[in-house]
């Protein structure tokens, strides 16, 4: 019989051994970041290169560019940086532009230099659900602005982490209508945002492709902490 396809997990990772981690977990996505320089901090090219050869095709690689500023040719540049390290997918997060026009420029911007390089990389782009009280557009303008822009993914995560989860800024219902929202416009839907799997079944309510994870896959806090292959399978089993 047809259905949704199986909600996909990514687990971010900080260097080519927590990948390996995270692929022994079951991950499905391997996403490169970097915590120490913000949610959706970047790696340096060779950290991106050293993933996608130790995952040697068993799984899918993202790599975060930062919680950009509204500086269309720097991220597009930083973009295509991304994309010839390996990355099947390149995440934005539409953190400076204060206007959807604004938005809708550095996403094609990334679009484009992405694209250039290869039509099979998708670009992501990442909103906060704690839009309030980080001064960025609120998650529905960038929906709208990854629409215009023709880009593949919207994504709604967290700015600060301080353990409030995705849950506290966004309820499930309205969650899932811009999940909805998302697919009815062609684009794939992610979600994350200091998640664990307390939150399994309202992520699954949610009708989401992807569900990213970090804290909840370490030992130890988000940014000293290291992703374990049992933690992975565990959220793994939870989301299933």
């Amino acid at each position: 019989m047809g259905g949704a396809p199986p909600l996909k997990l990514l687990v971010s990772v900080v260097d080519a051994e927590e990948a390996l981690e995270a692929l022994r977990g079951g991950a499905d996505i391997i996403d490169v970041k970097n915590p120490l320089e913000g949610s959706l901090g970047a790696c340096p090219p060779r950290i991106v290169n050293e993933v996608k050869e130790a995952v040697m095709g068993k799984a899918e690689v993202s790599a975060a560019i930062g919680d950009a500023p509204n500086l269309p040719g720097t991220i597009s540049l930083a973009a295509l940086g991304a994309a010839v390290s390996g990355a099947d997918y390149v995440k934005v997060g539409v953190y400076g532009p204060k206007s959807l026009e604004d938005a809708v420029t550095l996403l094609k911007g990334v679009r484009e230099a992405v694209k250039s390089y290869s039509d099979r990389v998708r670009v992501v782009a990442a909103s906060y659900a704690d839009y309030l009280r980080s001064g960025c557009l609120d998650p529905g303008k960038v929906l709208e602005a990854a629409y215009k822009a023709e880009v593949d993914v919207w994504m709604v995560d967290t700015k600060v982490k301080d353990g409030k989860t995705l849950f506290h800024f966004m309820d499930p219902g309205l969650l899932k209508s811009m999940v909805n929202k998302a697919h009815e416009l062609g684009l794939m839907a992610a979600i994350a945002g200091s998640l664990t799997h307390r939150e399994a079944p309202l992520i699954c309510e949610t009708g989401a492709d992807v569900v990213g994870f970090r804290g909840a896959a370490c030992e130890g806090d988000r940014v000293n902490g290291r992703v374990r292959a049992h933690l992975v399978r565990s959220l793994k089993l939870k989301i299933a």
